[in-house]
């Protein structure tokens, strides 16, 4: 995973546990999984205004 072994893996998670709390770690998570779901989305069906552009051009 992004070239990172365990030891490295246990380092992030200790220091983000310190940091944020054990409390608050899955709320992260979730936001972090709506954020990457919607831009995803975002990716698959362009927006509207991309397409203004195209069809001016």
């Amino acid at each position: 995973m992004f070239g990172l072994g365990w030891p490295e893996i246990a380092v992030i998670t200790i220091v983000a546990v310190l940091i944020f709390g054990p409390k608050k770690i899955p709320e992260l998570g979730t936001a972090l999984g709506k954020t990457l779901r919607g831009f995803k989305e975002e990716m698959k069906t362009p927006s509207d205004e991309i397409n203004q552009e195209e069809e001016k051009q």
